[in-house]
């Protein structure tokens, strides 16, 4: 099904363009000008504008009377790149796969995950045998950032915002077009928090409170926050499973500390919550069983990286203390999804009462009411966006990102010729 080839990087293939000397020249230009072709070229070199014909010769191979250029080409492509280069001589040939030759990235484009995806690519180029994160990663950012400015009042002025942004196709607005999916969805999540707080340019009454108020129940956003952590790590936790098997097998995704090690442990942590809800000597057995088994299995997959002798088994020491303090941080961090939904609701409700009490003295406290109320949103509305936009990415990168990667890969950067081709020949 389409939706299910978004959830991989694109297949690529590496092939070899193959033609005779006399005709390289003619089957090179048409390369460039169907544009599915990243030839091996030493880093650094433009693949754009007529020089770079020079330096995908230089690199190419020479044998019998014939030319070889090794490169990658999206397995889509390769049926339309023989029809075109069939009729010059040309030839597509496919190449054997070697150890440590890594595939470059390239994806399966829809118009809504090519807007999506810098939220993903801005943190780095997605291995090509990861799984693609981008849908995760947007509905993770717009969850996160609706529950820091839960405001209906606000959340629709970022909704409106994003719909503006969305007709800027030209002019200096242009660029924004680019972040409109983000700023509509982040504002429908503000809106319907701000509907669960009951928050409508802060406690005016304009709307019920479907859920809590913030500032009636701080201890329980808190604990909302924690477990909205924790579920968000444990799906990242599967999303790194897979990624880790697919890098390098099944022991890899067992002992790393982000793969079945890892989840094991944050398993741990969620037994502890559920005794300290719960109650109970077995929640407390299953915790410590748990910890036990996720620790040895961390620890074990750090003796095998660094080695069994003695400044090996220091590292790896010091390597599990910092994974466990790294766990718990993580999850702690989340309760900054509750802090600043906090702060957000204190700066509106103060404004708030603010014009209330300016409103009731007289005409004139009426007009600084309004004054009041206008500019404090404005305000409002202002510092708790950035802020909030700024915490959900810092989250996302540093708490789920940073374990779905295990490295970055290189995007698949095809060559072409921008200019008539006549000028080339």
């Amino acid at each position: 099904m389409p939706w299910r080839r978004e959830l991989w990087p694109a297949e690529v293939a590496r092939v070899a363009i193959v033609a005779p000397d006399t005709h390289i020249h003619e089957v090179l230009v048409e390369v460039a000008g169907a544009g599915a072709f990243e030839p091996d070229v030493p880093s650094g070199d433009d693949l754009v504008g007529p020089a770079s014909l020079d330096a995908v010769l230089d690199a190419a191979h020479r044998s019998a009377r014939s030319t070889v250029v090794p490169g990658w080409v999206r397995a889509d492509d390769l049926a339309g790149l023989r029809e075109t280069l069939d009729p010059l001589g040309g030839a597509v040939a496919h190449l054997p796969g070697r150890r440590g030759l890594v595939p470059p990235t390239a994806h399966v484009e829809s118009r809504p995950s090519a807007a999506l995806r810098p939220l993903v690519t801005t943190y780095g180029t997605i291995p090509s045998r990861d799984v693609d994160p981008t849908w995760f990663a947007a509905v993770v950012y717009v969850l996160m950032f609706g529950m820091m400015f839960g405001d209906v009042g606000h959340g629709l002025g970022v909704v409106l915002l994003g719909v503006f942004a969305l007709r800027s196709h030209d002019g200096v607005l242009a660029p924004a077009s680019r972040v409109a999916p983000f700023l509509v969805g982040a504002g429908v999540a503000a809106t319907a928090f701000g509907l669960l707080y009951g928050e409508a340019f802060g406690p005016t009454g304009l709307v019920p409170t479907l859920w809590i108020r913030p500032l009636d129940e701080p201890e329980r956003l808190l604990v909302a926050g924690l477990v909205v952590g924790g579920v968000l790590l444990a799906v990242t936790y599967v999303l790194a499973i897979v990624n880790r098997w697919r890098e390098g097998g099944p022991r890899l995704a067992l002992y790393d500390s982000s793969g079945i090690a890892g989840a094991v442990l944050l398993l741990g942590v969620g037994a502890v919550a559920g005794a300290l809800v719960n109650g109970g000597a077995g929640w407390w057995w299953l915790a410590a069983a748990l910890g036990c088994i996720g620790t040895l299995l961390v620890l074990v997959g750090l003796l095998a990286r660094t080695g069994g002798s003695g400044a090996g088994v220091a590292e790896a020491l010091v390597e599990l203390f910092d994974t466990l303090l790294r766990l718990g941080s993580n999850i702690v961090s989340f309760t900054r999804l509750a802090a600043f939904g906090l702060t957000h609701a204190v700066i509106t409700e103060v404004v708030w009462d603010g014009s209330v009490s300016l409103w009731q003295r007289s005409a004139v406290g009426m007009s600084a009411a309004v004054l009041l109320f206008v500019v404090g949103n404005v305000g409002a509305f202002a510092l708790g966006a950035l802020v909030a936009a700024i915490q959900a990415l810092r989250l996302e990168y540093y708490e789920l990102f940073s374990r779905l990667f295990a490295g970055t890969g290189r995007p698949f950067t095809p060559w072409y010729l921008p200019l008539d081709r006549s000028e080339t020949s």
